[in-house]
């Protein structure tokens, strides 16, 4: 079942160019920076209330939103949801027909699980799907 909006992720070129925006006009929450090397992605993590907005600069032209900014420029990459059983969810969906670019969990930023669901299935907003490690029902 999903629970509320983990995050919101936002594909830029700069992070240095694009922090003072999010840290000192809208007061967002600066919890730090983190690296997940297997996306080739360096994160900007801010937070509002119960919801993350990342910020999320490629560190490598191989990168996934170093092809996103290629070919849509910069901006909403994708939105995520929480999920308390992501194993339930993906199967959840793929009982619908809902395409998924991750059928089985792979680490995330911030000590989660996620997954992709493909956007040709939600109106062509990517879609993660998240769950904090430690928070299954397994």
């Amino acid at each position: 079942m999903l629970k509320k909006i983990n995050h919101i992720g936002i594909a830029v070129s700069s992070l240095e160019q694009q922090l003072p925006f999010y840290r000192d006009i809208l007061k967002l929450e600066f919890e730090g920076f983190e690296e997940v090397s297997y996306q080739k992605v360096k994160v900007a993590i801010f937070k509002i209330g119960e919801v993350r907005i990342e910020l999320l600069q490629p560190i490598s032209d191989d990168s996934p939103i170093a092809k996103f900014i290629e070919k849509k420029g910069e901006g909403m990459h994708h939105i995520a949801y929480q999920t308390d059983n992501i194993e339930n969810q993906i199967h959840l969906f793929q009982q619908h027909d809902i395409q998924m670019i991750d059928e089985k969990p792979r680490d995330g930023a911030q000590q989660t699980r996620i997954a992709f669901v493909h956007p040709k299935s939600t109106g062509r907003v990517l879609t993660e799907i998240c769950e904090s490690k430690g928070d299954s029902d397994e």
